[in-house]
């Protein structure tokens, strides 16, 4: 069958089929369940109003029911039995073989390391272009320039940055961007500067804005649990959570910072960046950071232009500089949206797959969990562990899901 015809039949049949059911149900409901004549006509009237919307969304139900509660409901049923054994039910046994494999121990690492570091670059990078393009006559043009690599596809962008990490060997001219810079560093005072000094600097910015927030998360907790300017016990169960993980990474800055002291460099050799362990996960997140920045400069610009210009304009009679007005009058009344571009660039990375496995593949302590649920479903026909992955990852996703329904809801009433 000619592809044009297959495709005007398909369009013809998907309509018709469209417009027939919905005028058939409200036939049926309307001259058969419940038809407005007799004594009850009112009633039946008031019912039929109240099955209608359902009949109308049945279609809609189904499919996703079809194509995604069924599917969970499979995963979680693979993830209990044991293929090899002609699906024989396990119970959990297939979680206890994950839980003692080192390798999903290293993508649950990695991905808290992504979870950390993309979402809170990614938005503090868009509400700053969000920020300093709204300022400028050719901010449009920065605009699209900023969010053009939305446009591009993970694995494209993956392979954009493996030129750009491209290692050729000693001698020959370098094409990649990172290795042509490296070379030109010789361990002089610009070397020092560029590769001990900045990299200390970010790292004890990151280490005081960590122990910052770790102060402002402990803070509301002097008022007592459960009492007035306290917290309740999930509030504190949350700061506490949080207050582990932000050790942890101030941990590891201080970890990082002590490396970059007393690593000894290589110059002038030529670097195989995606091979360095712990380092070669930041050169794979940039690559999110870049596609994902956009994303954030486009919804929090529109959050910063929705900011009431009287509120601007009285901060500027109280004599409050840029920076005070920014900080403590702008972000303040976008905290919503900031929350929102947040928490839906989390559930990004809590599914990040493509950059690892075109860049890495999981090699040289890249690995990620949907990654890892890829090489077991597929490379090792491991299905029992393959769909353990996948329903941890699924979990990992819904609390942040449900919270964002939940603040999409609570900003609409």
């Amino acid at each position: 069958m000619n592809p044009a015809f297959q495709a005007l039949l398909t369009i013809i049949v998907g309509v018709g089929g469209c417009v027939g059911y919905f005028y058939l149900s409200n036939l049926f409901i309307d001259k058969v369940l419940f038809p407005a004549t007799g004594p009850h006509a009112g009633r039946n009237i008031n019912r039929a109003n109240m099955v209608r919307p359902w009949l109308f969304l049945f279609p809609a139900i189904f499919a996703l029911g079809l194509y995604l509660a069924y599917p969970v409901v499979a995963t979680l049923w693979l993830s209990l039995t044991d293929r090899s054994a002609g699906g024989a039910f396990v119970g959990l046994a297939n979680y206890q073989r994950m839980a003692n494999e080192p390798k999903f121990w290293e993508a649950i690492s990695n991905n808290l390391l992504w979870l950390t570091v993309v979402p809170a670059v990614s938005t503090a990078f868009g509400l700053l272009a969000a920020q300093l393009t709204d300022r400028i006559s050719w901010g449009s043009i920065a605009k699209s320039l900023i969010f053009m690599p939305m446009a591009i596809s993970f694995v494209g962008a993956s392979v954009i940055f493996k030129l750009v990490y491209d290692t050729r060997p000693a001698g020959e001219e370098q094409i990649g961007i990172l290795n042509a810079i490296w070379l030109s560093f010789d361990g002089g005072i610009g070397t020092v500067i560029a590769l001990r000094i900045v990299p200390v600097l970010l790292l004890a910015a990151f280490l005081a804005f960590v122990v910052y927030g770790v102060y402002q998360l402990l803070r509301p907790l002097a008022g007592g649990v459960g009492r007035h300017g306290g917290s309740s016990r999930f509030g504190l169960v949350v700061r506490i959570a949080v207050t582990l993980a932000a050790a942890w990474l101030g941990y590891k800055a201080l970890v990082s910072i002590y490396s970059v002291l007393m690593f000894d460099y290589p110059y002038g050799q030529p670097q195989t960046w995606l091979t360095i362990p712990f380092w070669n996960n930041f050169f794979l997140m940039v690559v999110l950071i870049w596609i994902q920045t956009g994303f954030a400069m486009v919804i929090l610009s529109a959050a910063l232009r929705g900011i009431p210009e009287e509120t601007i304009e009285a901060a500027v009679i109280d004599g409050a500089n840029d920076f005070e007005i920014f900080f403590k009058i702008k972000i303040p009344q976008i905290m919503g949206t900031v929350v929102v571009v947040w928490t839906t660039i989390t559930l990004v990375v809590l599914k990040v797959f493509d950059i690892v496995f075109a860049m890495t593949n999981g090699q040289w302590e890249t690995q990620v969990l949907a990654n890892y649920m890829f090489d077991k479903l597929f490379r090792s026909n491991d299905w029992g562990v393959g769909s353990a992955s996948a329903m941890v990852i699924m979990l990992l996703v819904l609390p942040i899901l449900v919270w964002n329904v939940y603040n999409a809801r609570k900003e609409m009433r």
